[in-house]
């Protein structure tokens, strides 16, 4: 019998595996919610398709995702990036993750670490939406506009309240798999 996925992954082996392995599913962990963070910037304007299959592309440029040598990049650095056509050459966004990385850290230290202070918007846990079909999931939510504006406020770049919604969704923050999906009850 064949599992009931959301619509919006079925058809694309990379897409259905990041589905049923990935999105939605809680990460508490700061490298992956950075990594997550990174993805997410570049996604801003494109499809997620698109992104997850630069996704290694991504991981090679950018040190493995690594925030403390990425905060530490310098232009040539940068410039080398913007020449790399495994991934995104939006100069924007690249300087953005320099930036974002750097006010990644501070948050670290002021929180103790960035997981504290993201999950501390959803009260700890995850939001549980009962969506019958991907196409209802809200862009935006007051949640995600409070987290957008407060991450602004700290100096983050490309953290729109689509792009934070996207993030929360993809981290698990809250679960917007539909609720006939296989991944629902799971996550």
């Amino acid at each position: 019998m064949k599992k009931h996925r959301c619509g919006w992954c079925e058809g694309d082996d990379l897409y259905e595996a990041y589905h049923d392995q990935e999105w939605g599913v809680p990460v508490y962990d700061d490298d992956t919610l950075f990594e997550f963070l990174i993805l997410e910037t570049f996604q801003a304007g494109l499809s997620w398709i698109t992104i997850l299959r630069k996704r290694e592309n991504f991981r090679a440029a950018f040190d493995n995702f690594d925030y403390k040598k990425i905060a530490n990049y310098k232009q040539d650095k940068i410039d080398t990036l913007l020449l790399d056509a495994g991934i995104i050459r939006n100069k924007l966004k690249v300087n953005a993750t320099v930036t974002n990385a750097q006010n990644f850290m501070k948050i670290q230290e002021e929180f103790g670490s960035f997981s504290k202070y993201i999950w501390e918007f959803v009260n700890g846990k995850p939001i549980k939406n009962n969506l019958k079909n991907y196409k209802n999931a809200p862009a935006t939510t007051n949640i995600s506009d409070a987290l957008s504006k407060d991450l602004k406020k700290r100096g983050f770049k490309f953290v729109g309240p689509t792009v934070v919604y996207a993030h929360m969704q993809a981290t698990g923050m809250v679960n917007d798999h539909e609720a006939e999906c296989f991944r629902y009850k799971e996550v």
